[in-house]
């Protein structure tokens, strides 16, 4: 099952031609380079003349300066500079190729609205408190509609559309990740692209499925496998299902890391989610999903192997794919989470079985 689990990485090779932002080229030689220290020459104060003679040519030929009324008091008088300060211009983004992000794998350019993004004030104790409480109290149906039209902090001007989550509303297996990626933004689906055909594929080795398949006679088409219009797929088996979320259901810009107001504001939906699907296993797949529901700031690699708890529902740690895609040998891990996972499903069964 684990060789099921593989899949094979490409590195793109650098652009040619790429500069650093200091640029590229030879550097002017400073007093330790050639063995001897830049002085002024003879010929060198020889030429000062002439080149004054020069500059004083190309002063003349300026335009004369705008008369400027003086302000007759004399305190104003005193803290006016000798000339106008030209007033500032705003920053505009460097021309040429835009940089890459760092943080989150799959970073992509910076965008002009992307630096613009607002700031917004970080929410008070009661603020949170009051929105958790309207978000805890909507059904299914309302609560897709309140992220769609979430504008709770700043991810809402650079998003393309919210992400709500994909899979049967009652699985009994929910999948928690971090944040959307710009795939995801643009599929409106979590987990897709490379770190989501890793994910099917470690699903699928566990007999699980994030939409019904054709095994089960029950096919859904491509186009309504969540994207858009339709994030829930609520046919097949809820035993073989999973439902699949994140802690963002907006994306950060360029890939980066989600802020901790950002995580505040939106993990109600999460909450909420969580209460309606009422799973019976949860996957918690990278640092961030840890954090919202956990309250933990320990690494992953501490977290796996044990049993955690949210709501009395048994969680599980394990790694992003993303993550396991630039770690390959941590996939053997992964693998044991999903065995570990696996064990803990069938127990809960058993138990449920004998009584």
């Amino acid at each position: 099952m684990l060789a099921a689990m593989g899949i094979r990485l490409w590195s793109a090779p650098p652009a040619p031609g790429a500069a650093t932002a200091r640029g590229e080229g030879a550097a002017a030689p400073g007093p330790s380079e050639g063995g001897a220290a830049t002085r002024a020459t003879p010929a060198g104060d020889a030429a000062m003349p002439a080149l004054a003679d020069a500059v004083a040519d190309v002063v003349a030929a300026l335009p004369p300066r705008p008369e400027t009324r003086p302000d007759t008091t004399p305190a104003a008088s005193a803290a006016t500079p000798a000339h106008p300060v030209a007033p500032a211009r705003p920053a505009t983004p460097a021309q040429g190729r835009p940089a890459m992000a760092p943080g989150r794998p799959g970073a992509v350019p910076a965008t002009a609205a992307a630096a613009s993004e607002p700031a917004p004030a970080a929410p008070t104790d009661a603020e949170l408190a009051a929105r958790a409480g309207a978000i805890a109290a909507l059904a299914w149906a309302p609560l897709q509609e309140a992220v769609a039209a979430c504008t709770a902090c700043g991810l809402c001007a650079s998003r393309r559309q919210t992400v709500f989550g994909v899979g049967h509303p009652h699985a009994e297996w929910m999948i928690v990740g971090e944040a959307p990626g710009e795939q995801e933004d643009l599929a409106g689906e979590p987990f897709v692209g490379p770190a989501g055909q890793l994910l099917d594929q470690m699903l699928r080795a566990l007999g699980l499925a994030r939409v019904d398949e054709p095994a089960t006679g029950r096919e859904i088409e491509a186009a309504s496998r969540g994207l858009g219009d339709r994030p829930v797929d609520a046919e097949g088996d809820p035993a073989r299902r999973v439902f699949i979320a994140n802690t963002l259901k907006c994306r950060p810009p360029r890939n980066r890391n989600p802020e901790p107001d950002e995580l505040a504001r939106c993990e109600p939906f999460l909450r909420r989610q969580v209460e309606l699907v009422r799973p019976r296993v949860i996957l918690l797949m990278g640092r961030f999903a840890v954090k919202t529901l956990l309250r933990s700031d320990e690494a992953i690699g501490r977290l796996r192997g044990r049993l955690h708890r949210y709501e009395g529902i048994p969680v599980i740690v394990t790694y992003h794919p993303a993550y396991l895609l630039r770690n390959l040998p941590d996939k053997a891990k992964a693998w044991e989470d999903l065995c570990f996972a696996a064990a803990t499903m069938a127990g809960l069964r058993a138990e449920a079985g004998a009584s």
